[in-house]
């Protein structure tokens, strides 16, 4: 077997902002198998600032992983625990490379184009104009659950933003998430989930900045809508340190990124610990290409969580790859008579 990895610069179609700062490009990077003739191909999907493999020495250890390829996707998942999108890469590849196509990975009615899976809509941080103008957009095409990342432009902007959803639609036709990407304060937190709450939303993602455990867990025994860890998971290695982390800050709701909590396998240890403590959870994507877009939603269909996913970022970027991926009245399908077009990376179907 034979192991490359490539870096590719992906391109939005228009600045998207969180409450980290605006972004215009995002890095990712595949690893290529090959063996026998075949081809796997599985998506490193770093986040700067955020991921916790967002280290110097990262494209050292892709190019150990080639290099060690042969240990294989069990051995190399072990080795690679601090690097989490790494891991996910590798389990991608590996799988990739033993399906019958490039690209299907998780056979399933979803990929043979007979069930679809409902997403939020999401509405990236902006002017209040803009703002406003994607949640038309959103309501528009359908979606019945929206998700507005919040905690960047003015609070009484935002509070009127949702105000305005509110006036137009209920509860039981639009739900609403928020997502504060940690942008809260501690001495004012809860007094912001109090004023939200005016607008009967389903959650609020990770209100106060990660690592603020006894904080958080006082945050989630007094809020008066439900609390989902996000960015709080990064960073968590092992069974033990996991549960433990449940455990404490008893959480409504946890929200699982495959690139950032270690792939397929740190996802269903993610999964089976919340269930065990009954807390929901739903996955999303971490602005993947369309290439980890596909692993994680095709992977995300065979879990049968009813809720509406984070899988819409397809659309974000002018270079993503053609894929048989679509967007249709808030849900999202298969297209089966859509091809794949990897020319960008080198790679001919």
């Amino acid at each position: 077997m034979q192991a490359t990895y490539k870096k590719y610069t992906l391109n939005f179609k228009r600045p998207s902002g969180t409450s980290r700062g605006v972004m215009t490009e995002k890095e990712t990077w595949f690893i290529l198998l090959e063996e026998n003739g075949k081809t796997g191909i599985g998506e490193c999907g770093i986040l700067r600032s955020l991921s916790i493999d967002d280290r110097p020495d990262y494209e050292e250890k892709l190019q150990w992983v080639c290099q060690n390829i042969h240990l294989g996707k069990d051995t190399l998942w072990d080795e690679l625990i601090e690097f989490p999108s790494i891991q996910f890469g590798v389990e991608m590849a590996f799988l990739s490379l033993q399906s019958k196509t490039l690209f299907g990975l998780f056979p399933s009615e979803f990929t043979n184009g007979k069930k679809n899976m409902l997403i939020n809509g999401l509405v990236w941080m902006g002017e209040e104009s803009f703002m406003k103008t994607q949640i038309e957009e959103k309501l528009a095409q359908g979606f019945s659950c929206i998700k507005l990342k919040i905690g960047a432009i003015d609070f009484e902007k935002e509070l009127g933003l949702l105000r305005f959803i509110r006036q137009n639609f209920d509860k039981k036709t639009i739900e609403i998430r928020v997502d504060a990407n940690g942008a809260f304060e501690l001495n004012n937190a809860l007094d912001k989930l109090n004023q939200l709450s005016e607008f009967e939303l389903h959650s609020i993602e990770q209100p106060i900045k990660a690592n603020q455990i006894q904080e958080m867990k006082l945050l989630c025994q007094k809020t008066p809508f439900p609390i989902a860890l996000d960015e709080e998971l990064i960073g968590v290695f092992g069974i033990d340190k996991k549960r433990k982390l449940l455990e404490e800050i008893q959480p409504q709701y946890i929200i699982l990124k495959p690139s950032l909590v270690g792939g397929f396998k740190g996802t269903l240890e993610w999964i089976s610990i919340a269930e065990s403590l009954h807390i929901g959870w739903w996955i999303t994507s971490a602005l993947e290409s369309n290439i980890g877009l596909n692993a994680i939603t095709q992977f995300t269909y065979t879990l049968n969580n009813p809720m509406p996913q984070g899988l819409g970022t397809g659309g974000l970027y002018t270079n993503n790859f053609d894929c048989p991926l679509e967007i249709d009245n808030g849900h999202i399908q298969y297209n089966v008579t859509k091809q794949w077009d990897v020319s960008n990376l080198g790679i001919s179907l």
